[in-house]
């Protein structure tokens, strides 16, 4: 049941409410990219830890948003939306307030999954507040401007992560969080105190969720921590991969047979949603994992300040934002396995642009591929989503809509870690190349190092400081290259993506004419089950 026309707020208080109610969204979701720009400046205070363990922060808070979706709907349906919703952001400030306070890795990891619980459960919350003010015809607009923000946390809110790293100090990233969210809290219990929700009765997974708390989390735990613990050498990884491949079984298996699943593995059985969800889980992998290993390649290995970094982000806001804000309606009559190929073979020919940098390039040699990064951006999520619950109504759409939206938010944590280890594994292969190309064991007669070593001795270079320097230039060549491999290992991915999505069943024209759309749907149906 959703809000009747008398009880939906008018005039002001209507944009007052989606002003505020898209600022906190924008803030939750900035969060993740925000920080990541701020990991180079986060580990060095933090017990002074590599920057990889830093990122442990970004994966760790996604984990917290994928296992607050599920908890959204049972907490709004037994304790009331808009009430659920306040909690979850005040929570949010106190999390925040935790991080900020932090000053071991392993305290800030465990605030920053706390950080992201809550902003799991108040991300579909929020929406579902804003939708129900607007009237039925005018629904779809507000889609639309619900769209436009899936982009800021990408473009802005990595610029504000390095403004706050570069002139304040990177604890302001979640001080600036406790002096939004509270506010915006007051905002919204003044403009719907007295608000009446009938309370529902919702059904909880509690088995459910704690196996798919632990392989999710397991497998994140182990991505993480592999590559600086020697992976399965280390046994407590071991004993983790063990649990993991126990719990993956049992999950299956109490899934099918539980009434109210925290996932339906039933919905695989539709051809249509199997290959969207692997294309869209791989896609995101790929694009959250290049988007956060590149943003600190900017500034570690280029020497980009925070704020540049950001500037490179915000290039993408270009194209990305007018285009996110019609292509809702450009997948209603084009075939969508049309539309998602041709954004997959978009992805692979940026992602090999990018990748063909062999040398330190410069700002507007970088973005003018982030330009057109952010165009393909815009339209990866939404013919995904489309194609996913093409043919699909009612529970069970909504049910496909919101199991895409969490597994490929933890498929994007997991791409963090996986692109950075494709970079940090390649870069000693190209280093060890470099060094049989300069010190003529591959080609005797070829030997490059001395012609260098008296160039450099010509500058006024002692013989040992021109080694050295030789050495630094071959390491961040090596790297550069490194990263290179992790941008051409994405694009071929695409590649492959664009062939694997024609395995999707051509829609019928009755299915055309039958199918119900997420947007045309009640707006408290987002969270609702049937039962």
């Amino acid at each position: 049941m959703h809000s009747s026309a008398g009880d939906q707020l008018k005039s002001w208080r209507f944009l007052v409410l989606n002003v505020v109610l898209a600022l906190a969204n924008i803030i939750i979701l900035s969060n993740i990219p925000g920080y990541t720009v701020l990991v180079p400046y986060a580990a060095g205070s933090l017990q002074g830890v590599t920057p990889s363990f830093g990122t442990w922060g970004t994966t760790d808070a996604m984990m917290g948003i994928v296992m607050g979706l599920p908890l959204a709907r049972w907490f709004a349906g037994r304790y009331g939306d808009y009430q659920v919703y306040i909690t979850a952001l005040i929570a949010f400030a106190f999390a925040s307030f935790a991080c900020s306070l932090s000053e071991t890795i392993s305290f800030f990891v465990m605030a920053r999954f706390l950080l992201g619980l809550a902003g799991g459960i108040a991300l579909p919350i929020g929406q579902l507040l804003a939708l129900n003010e607007y009237p039925e015809r005018y629904r779809t607009y507000g889609v639309g401007f619900w769209a436009m923000q899936s982009m800021a946390p990408f473009t802005l809110g990595v610029f504000m992560g390095g403004f706050w790293a570069e002139y304040f100090n990177w604890r302001w990233l979640f001080y600036s969080n406790i002096f939004l969210s509270v506010p915006i809290a007051g905002f919204v219990f003044a403009l719907l105190y007295g608000r009446k929700y009938p309370r529902r009765i919702t059904r909880f997974d509690p088995i459910g969720v704690l196996l798919l708390t632990l392989i999710l989390v397991g497998t994140q735990t182990i991505l993480n921590q592999g590559n600086d613990f020697d992976w399965f050498g280390s046994p407590f990884l071991l004993l983790l991969l063990i649990l993991v491949i126990i719990a993956l079984p049992s999950f299956i298996i109490w899934e099918m047979g539980e009434r109210h699943p925290v996932l339906e593995i039933r919905l695989y059985g539709y051809r249509n949603y199997a290959v969207a969800m692997g294309c869209s889980v791989v896609g995101f992998l790929v694009v959250q994992g290049t988007l956060s290993v590149f943003v600190g390649q900017l500034q570690t290995l280029l020497g980009y300040t925070s704020s540049l970094a950001g500037v490179v982000y915000l290039m993408m806001a270009i194209l990305a934002v007018p285009m996110i804000s019609f292509i809702h309606e450009l997948i209603k009559d084009i075939d969508l396995r049309f539309l998602a190929c041709f954004n997959f073979v978009g992805f692979a020919v940026v992602l090999t642009w990018l990748g063909l940098f062999d040398k330190t390039a410069s700002f507007d040699q970088i973005s003018t591929p982030m330009i057109f990064f952010g165009f393909f951006l815009a339209t990866f999520f939404a013919p995904t989503s489309a194609l996913a619950v093409q043919g699909m109504s009612g529970q069970r759409l909504i049910r496909a809509a919101e199991e895409l939206s969490m597994l490929r938010t933890a498929a994007g944590a997991m791409g963090i870690t996986l692109q950075g280890v494709v970079a940090f594994r390649r870069a000693p292969f190209h280093q060890l190349d470099l060094a049989d190309h300069l010190g003529g064991r591959r080609f005797a007669s070829l030997d490059l190092l001395p012609q260098l070593i008296e160039k450099f001795k010509a500058l006024g270079m002692s013989e040992p400081v021109a080694q050295a320097q030789i050495a630094r230039l071959m390491k961040q060549q090596a790297a550069l290259l490194g990263l290179g491999d992790a941008f051409f290992l994405g694009g071929f991915s695409f590649a492959l993506l664009a062939l694997f999505v024609w395995l999707a069943a051509k829609p019928s024209k009755n299915m055309r004419k039958k199918k119900v759309k997420l947007q045309d749907l009640k707006a408290r149906e987002i969270l609702d089950e049937a039962y």
